[in-house]
């Protein structure tokens, strides 16, 4: 968001909170303006159409993404081999203690913590041409590391926690699923 004015950031972050609040449908211009208590043609001054706020959206959720990977990535690489395992809060005590297991764990998070703007993100095409330049590799590259920068496999890992978590937040198990035995047995099949 350095590439935007204060008030384009201001207008971004008002943006993203209509998202988080009420979902992408809510995001429109009108209602925009009227959250930031403004006329929807003072936006325009700032951005071209809707689309190119949402793509603002999504390339701050994509930083953000990017950052918990990092950071999820940096935390394994400073946890020693030697040490005694120590889970995750909230982990279980039979979880991977591979990094691949790691980064699951830290999308799986940010995708539950933020749902609305992951559906932004995820559910349409990738708006690439108007995200930061090496934005979207920024985000993948933990992940890369992780598969030994076998791409194939990144991607089919990031589909396994992509469709996980979107059957999550749309609702699609049953309330009685054990989400996290689930994630630990796909994690497991991919680590093979």
């Amino acid at each position: 968001m350095s590439r935007l004015t204060p008030r384009g950031r201001e207008i971004v972050l008002a943006a993203r909170a209509l998202v988080e609040e009420s979902g992408p449908a809510a995001l429109t211009m009108r209602a925009l303006a009227d959250h930031l208590g403004i006329k929807a043609p003072s936006l325009y001054k700032h951005f071209p159409d809707k689309a190119a706020v949402e793509a603002e959206v999504i390339a701050l959720g994509l930083l953000e993404t990017a950052e918990a990977l990092e950071a999820a990535e940096e935390r394994f690489a400073r946890s020693a081999p030697s040490a005694p395992f120590v889970p995750e809060p909230g982990a279980a005590v039979d979880e991977p203690r591979t990094l691949l297991a790691a980064l699951a764990r830290a999308y799986r998070a940010d995708a539950l913590a933020h749902p609305h703007v992951y559906l932004l993100a995820t559910e349409r095409p990738l708006p690439r041409h108007a995200l930061p330049e090496e934005l979207e590799a920024r985000a993948a590259m933990p992940l890369m590391r992780a598969c030994d920068y076998d791409v194939d496999r990144a991607r089919a890992v990031w589909a396994f926690a992509h469709g996980m978590v979107s059957l999550e937040i749309h609702g699609r198990f049953p309330d009685d699923a054990d989400l996290a035995a689930a994630w630990r047995a796909g994690v497991r099949t991919l680590e093979r």
